[in-house]
């Protein structure tokens, strides 16, 4: 995909969060993150959801072997700094691996996503650990492309309910 094309993807993202259909308002927190490489998704989705209101949490990768991630608020652009390999993280206090559980609405990245909610990281684990047991809505961020038929799941897979396409939006999984 072309930088051009993935910038367009991007401010497609961001213009769905205003058509959400989700409660998105002054008490309520969602759970989202910085996207790295080709990854969709842009600071414009987390300043969307900023502009809506509401608390914006974004993960911090903790300290050794892979576990639940830790949690900060995002401020915006400028509250963020490198963290564990190279990624974005919020620079401001850190609220804990629980500090999800506020969290209603809880946005994740994926490489695809099949129709029935089983959704392919980047292998960590780190997302599956952190779902475990949480009653969020959870929505992959994927492209339109990244929607397939079936994919393989383990025991420790954590399914989502959702995915947000550039093209096609918010769409129910299952």
């Amino acid at each position: 995909m072309s930088p051009f094309a993935r910038e367009q993807a991007a401010g497609n993202l961001a213009e769905w969060i205003y058509a959400a259909p989700f409660r998105l308002e002054y008490d309520v927190t969602v759970a989202a993150y910085v996207p790295v490489g080709s990854e969709p998704g842009s600071l414009a989705v987390l300043d969307a959801l900023l502009d809506r209101g509401v608390t914006v949490l974004i993960p911090v990768v903790p300290p050794g072997e892979p576990g639940p991630l830790d949690w900060a608020r995002y401020h915006g652009q400028e509250s963020l700094a490198r963290g564990r390999w190279g990624l974005w993280e919020p620079t401001g206090a850190r609220l804990g691996v629980e500090a999800i559980r506020a969290a209603s609405l809880i946005l994740v990245p994926a490489l695809a996503v099949d129709k029935s909610g089983v959704r392919l990281g980047r292998g960590g684990g780190y997302y599956d650990r952190t779902l475990t047991g949480l009653t969020a809505d959870v929505v992959a961020v994927v492209y339109d492309d990244e929607i397939v038929d079936s994919l393989p799941s383990g025991p420790l897979d954590v399914p989502v309910g959702w995915v947000l396409t550039p093209e096609g939006g918010f769409q129910e999984l299952g």
